[in-house]
């Protein structure tokens, strides 16, 4: 989101999609989701893994009138607090599992590659809307 301004940021350059600013609060949320689901798995037996809506999320937490720096600089000390923990798990921790609401059993390991997935899927999102806006970062 560097480089963008407020306008650049509730804009929508790919109608019927969210905005730059949609997605990096998505990301933000879905971090703080992930980190809950992961620290469950670790502390808790048999952890119950709750699913959310993401489109109402967006619908209803004022994603328009909130901080995208903020927001990002909220999914990179999830990541660092996260890995820190992951660091110091045994490998035998990886193989944990907590029940999902709507997937079912979820294996720490799969958490984690779920949510590595999830930002590099939706960054790639950003960069096409950094495109449509003219605001490419190299």
């Amino acid at each position: 989101i560097q480089g963008l301004s407020c306008e650049d940021l509730l804009a929508f350059p790919v109608p019927g999609k969210w905005s730059i600013q949609q997605v990096v609060l998505h990301l933000a949320d879905s971090e703080q989701v992930f980190a809950d689901r992961i620290k469950r798995v670790i502390a808790e037996e048999d952890a119950q893994l709750l699913a959310f809506d993401e489109k109402k999320w967006t619908e209803h937490l004022h994603y328009n009138e909130q901080s995208a720096e903020d927001a990002g600089r909220l999914i990179e000390l999830t990541r660092k607090q996260i890995a820190r923990i992951l660091r110091a798990l045994p490998e035998a921790a990886f193989a944990r599992q907590g029940t999902h609401s709507q997937a079912g059993p979820l294996t720490l390991a799969a958490i984690i590659e779920k949510a590595a997935a999830h930002l590099d899927h939706h960054l790639t999102f950003v960069v096409e809307k950094r495109e449509k806006l003219g605001k490419m970062m190299w």
